[in-house]
């Protein structure tokens, strides 16, 4: 004889049915979650495509997502955050430079909570992020405003010598870069408005100007 659960239904039948519906939610989680890592992919490249990072940065900030997702830290949080930081870390740790101002006018995420959602992911994920050097930024600065290369080099001289007497500690380096490229340009000749040095580097004009007069000042460069 065949026992019957409360509601009827052969034992074994009920545990068949039990099996059945946790292979069924199985299934539909793990559908879940590939529809997720592919959007999650999907905004990676597109958000890659227009910073116009290589492929191993962009392979690197969806490693760092997906471990973000298995290590739980998605949940509670915002998607757009944990992607955003994801990408800026990856840019990081590849020696890849781009500035939290770009990173944010492509994802509309602040600077500070990139910064927040980065410290965060470097903790729980073990990783570290290593300071960034205003000299990282020069050659793309100098790209945009069109200057020559001997402005570039002017302006990393202009750097490592701020560097060497700690000038440039507590500054941001998107700032620094952009003062010494402004002092370099009107030393070699090749002077460019604070405005267009400001829009291409990302910093302010009042930064600009409190930077660059006070790395001048300190270098004992003259600049009119």
């Amino acid at each position: 004889m065949v026992e019957n659960g409360g509601d009827g239904t052969p034992e074994p039948d009920r545990e068949y049915l039990q099996r059945l519906s946790e292979l069924q939610r199985r299934r539909r989680l793990s559908a879940s979650v590939r529809r997720h890592q592919m959007v999650a992919r999907a905004e990676i490249e597109r958000l890659s495509s227009s910073l116009a990072v290589p492929a191993d940065v962009r392979e690197d900030s969806i490693r760092i997502y997906r471990d973000a997702w298995e290590k739980d830290l998605i949940h509670g949080r915002s998607i757009e955050k944990i992607l955003a930081a994801s990408l800026y870390m990856a840019c990081r740790k590849h020696n890849v430079p781009r500035t939290l101002d770009e990173i944010e006018n492509v994802t509309s995420v602040g600077k500070k909570d990139i910064i927040k959602t980065c410290k965060l992911l470097a903790n729980r994920l073990g990783m570290r992020l290593a300071p960034v050097s205003p000299l990282e930024y020069v050659g793309r600065f100098c790209a945009k405003l069109k200057l020559k290369k001997h402005v570039e080099e002017r302006a990393r001289e202009i750097i490592k010598e701020a560097l060497e007497r700690d000038i440039t500690s507590g500054r941001g380096p998107t700032g620094i870069a952009a003062s010494a490229i402004y002092i370099a340009a009107i030393l070699c000749g090749e002077r460019k408005t604070q405005k267009d040095v400001a829009e291409a580097t990302g910093v302010t004009e009042v930064t600009l100007r409190v930077r660059y007069k006070e790395i001048a000042r300190k270098l004992g460069i003259k600049v009119e």
